[in-house]
């Protein structure tokens, strides 16, 4: 693995940090998991786009500028160094996207891609359900075929701005008598298509953040499902591998939270009692980016993400917890001032950093998968 960059990459950091420092807005947007916070950060999306910004990494025809996943990481670093706002489009961009470029039809590439890029079409994930969360296997929302498509009954829950958003994207039985694993498919559906309806739910820091969504005889035209009919389950792990693994986290996340940190060591005094844990923080944070360049250069010579992305996710979901840890260590009583220039933001990650263990997988559920698919463990009894 080789960390020195091209003088083309070094020439793509200076634009992409150039035009994020004139364009990234001076004022903050709010939350983005609000409704109010979300629409004003569409508003920057469409900037994004129509600046060539937002999904660097994709084909020119879809709004993209063809560069490296070299040259997204970088810039993934220089976005979150400038402090840019939280990416509303994510669950479409980093989830489903990879798994439209890999399973999607011509004809599904053209409707939904640039849609996405642009921020026209938003799009929620759709998987959970009440008795089916980390144990995605267990999804018992169904799909009967009907004449030109199918009729989607069942209840989803815990999707992502689901609120807000236009689609979502989720996995229904098409085969009640399959094995877990098997006779489920992959549909992409509108929020507005009869027989749903959308409640949404509050998170730990009232944001109204997720949504229920109960599905009622809902018609979805054999245009929408996502791959082959009944292998629904290899689509969502091509997703879940964007989702644990290279997408959803970069390290510029990270590298940008643990200078902050370190920035607010500085600023109380350099205290001595909470060295060790903003040391702690800026280590994981750049092991998390060497481990995720060797990554890439593997991908880049055709190698291709396998459970080891459950082993990425534990990393990066327990570093975000450790580091706003360390934070409001630092704050002290200051923490609890969420509207404070200083305590708020950290406050506010920690309350999102806690549902990192909990969300795309539990990490109960992915120490299994690295025990029996990584490390080649024996399944207990």
């Amino acid at each position: 693995m080789d960390l020195t960059w091209t003088p083309r990459e070094l020439a793509f950091r200076d634009e992409a940090r150039a035009w994020l420092e004139a364009n990234v807005p001076r004022e903050g947007l709010g939350s983005g998991d609000t409704r109010e916070g979300f629409f004003r950060h569409l508003a920057w999306e469409k900037q994004l786009f129509e600046a060539g910004w937002a999904v660097v990494s994709w084909p020119k025809e879809y709004g993209g500028r063809e560069a490296s996943l070299f040259e997204w990481l970088i810039f993934e670093e220089e976005y979150y160094r400038a402090r840019a706002p939280q990416r509303v489009t994510q669950n479409g961009i980093f989830l489903l996207a990879p798994s439209l470029f890999a399973f999607g039809t011509p004809e599904q590439q053209a409707r939904f891609l640039r849609p996405m890029a642009a921020a026209e079409v938003l799009w929620a994930q759709a998987w959970s359900e009440p008795g089916a969360g980390s144990d995605l296997a267990a999804t018992r929302a169904r799909a009967e075929r009907v004449d030109g498509g199918w009729r989607l009954t069942g209840q989803k829950t815990w999707c992502t701005r689901g609120a807000f958003c236009y689609w979502i994207y989720g996995l229904f039985r098409t085969d009640p008598s399959s094995a877990r694993h098997k006779g489920l498919t992959y549909f992409l559906l509108p929020l507005s298509a009869p027989g749903i309806t959308v409640r949404g739910v509050e998170k730990l820091d009232g944001d109204e953040g997720f949504a229920e969504v109960f599905l009622d005889n809902v018609f979805v035209p054999d245009a929408d499902v996502l791959g082959k009919v009944g292998e629904g389950w290899k689509v969502a792990m091509a997703t879940t591998g964007s989702e644990r693994g290279l997408s959803l986290r970069s390290p510029g996340r990270y590298m940008a939270a643990a200078s902050r940190l370190f920035d607010l060591w500085r600023d109380k005094g350099r205290p001595a009692a909470h060295r060790d844990a903003v040391i702690d923080a800026w280590i994981d944070a750049d092991a998390y980016r060497c481990h995720t360049a060797s990554t890439v250069t593997r991908m880049v010579n055709g190698e291709k993400l396998g459970a080891e992305s459950s082993l990425n996710k534990i990393f990066w979901s327990e570093m975000d917890i450790a580091l706003h840890e360390a934070a409001l260590a630092l704050l002290g009583p200051e923490a609890i001032l969420s509207e404070d220039a200083a305590a708020g933001p950290w406050l506010k990650g920690y309350q999102f950093a806690l549902a990192g263990p909990i969300y795309a997988g539990t990490n109960e559920i992915q120490r299994n998968v690295v025990a029996e698919r990584v490390l080649g463990l024996p399944k207990g009894s």
